[in-house]
């Protein structure tokens, strides 16, 4: 007679194996957790001889199976075969990893445009971009008092920091006509942008400098009705555009009337 209650052991075996495949402790099992393990399997004989008849052959019954038993296999410590629609895609996950890598690149982008101070940041096709001070919106773009006002207007305390829009290289510091002071900055992309009625220059031409990195600060000098920064953005041809859509679009926002006096 055979007991069926070895196929409880049998398991014990096979998941201990398993967990060593698998790089993990084997535990030792209780010997009550056997006991309890092995009563759940009923014990059957494994082969059980009919009655025969002087002379006759007898046949031999099927083996009673154990609960689970159909489970195991043949080899008990050979580990099963992961269906293919269930493992890892390893494409999807090189993706997830380099999307986060991105995502930590620009966080680092902004907090370096950030770091001397600039209002607002925004990394645009991988480049950076800042509000070049802190201030009111007082005069926009166009016409106005009989001529063109070829910038913007951004009110602030004389001594406001001003820093740079983008990366750029420095092609003029210092004193200009209207302005008093001013800075202008060339772009990669060939565009430039100015800074004028400063207080203070803190660059000089032919100086690299990054974006948001402090250039200057907000004064009142030359033709000017009160302290503030006259922030004008040239295209690659050197035409005068319009700062104030530019800046919309990119997500940098000025607050004011910007139907006041500036210049």
């Amino acid at each position: 007679m055979t007991v069926a209650a070895c196929a409880g052991g049998a398991l014990v075996a096979a998941g201990q194996t398993m967990l060593s495949a698998l790089g993990g402790p084997v535990v030792e099992t209780d010997p009550y957790e056997k006991l309890a393990a092995n009563a759940m399997l009923p014990v059957a004989d494994e082969t059980v001889a009919a009655p025969r008849t002087p002379g006759t052959t007898a046949a031999p019954t099927t083996a009673a199976q154990a609960i689970g038993a159909e489970q195991l296999t043949g080899v008990p410590q050979a580990l099963p075969v992961l269906d293919q629609r269930s493992e890892v895609d390893v494409a999807s996950l090189a993706k997830a990893v380099d999307i986060g890598s991105k995502i930590a690149s620009t966080a680092r982008q902004m907090q370096a445009a950030l770091a001397d101070g600039a209002p607002q940041a925004v990394i645009q096709k991988g480049r950076s971009y800042v509000l070049p001070t802190t201030g009111r919106f007082t005069s926009g773009f166009g016409a106005r008092w009989g001529v063109t006002h070829y910038g913007i207007d951004l009110a602030a305390p004389i001594g406001t920091p001003i820093f740079a829009f983008t990366d750029g290289v420095v092609e003029e510091s210092g004193p200009a006509s209207g302005f008093g002071m001013w800075v202008v900055l060339k772009h990669p992309d060939g565009t430039h942008t100015v800074y004028g009625h400063i207080n203070r220059s803190f660059v000089t031409v032919g100086q690299t400098v990054k974006a948001g990195e402090e250039i200057a600060e907000v004064g009142n000098r030359g033709q000017s009705t009160g302290p503030h920064l006259h922030f004008e953005i040239w295209d690659a041809n050197k035409n005068k555009v319009n700062p104030l859509p530019i800046l919309t679009a990119m997500g940098l926002r000025v607050t004011g009337p910007g139907d006041g006096a500036g210049d």
